[in-house]
């Protein structure tokens, strides 16, 4: 039984703090219930419901590069790219309790499961 509840990911542009280092490397935990149902009662997301991903995002990232606090305000300032794949990553170890994605063998048709790169790696 495969007990891993923390996924290693590599944003594909990376996250640019305020002194303007680059942070691509973080762990996403499994979300909880209590993650998942504890952002519907924030302002932001009853105001606007598209900051739920903002949210909760914020509550299962647990670390990325060398900043201290993940909190909302640290997910605004990703570019677009990186919050796609986030939302992605999230979806499949949710989903699949991994990070790994079926593919079909376009030659053979064979299937079989690889690790996903982010964009721009191989």
């Amino acid at each position: 039984m495969n007990t891993t509840t923390e996924f290693p990911f590599t944003l594909p542009l990376g996250y640019r703090d305020e002194s303007g280092a680059v942070h691509r490397e973080g762990i996403m935990r499994l979300s909880t219930a209590l993650d998942e149902i504890a952002p519907l009662k924030d302002a932001r997301v009853q105001s606007n419901p598209g900051y739920l991903v903002i949210i909760l995002l914020s509550r299962v990232i647990t670390r990325l590069g060398s900043v201290e606090f993940i909190n909302p305000k640290t997910l605004e300032g990703l570019l677009s790219g990186d919050l796609l794949y986030l939302q992605d990553f999230y979806r499949r170890i949710n989903e699949s309790g991994h990070a790994r994605l079926r593919v079909a063998c376009p030659h053979c048709q064979g299937e079989f499961e690889v690790e996903a790169s982010p964009v721009g790696e191989s």
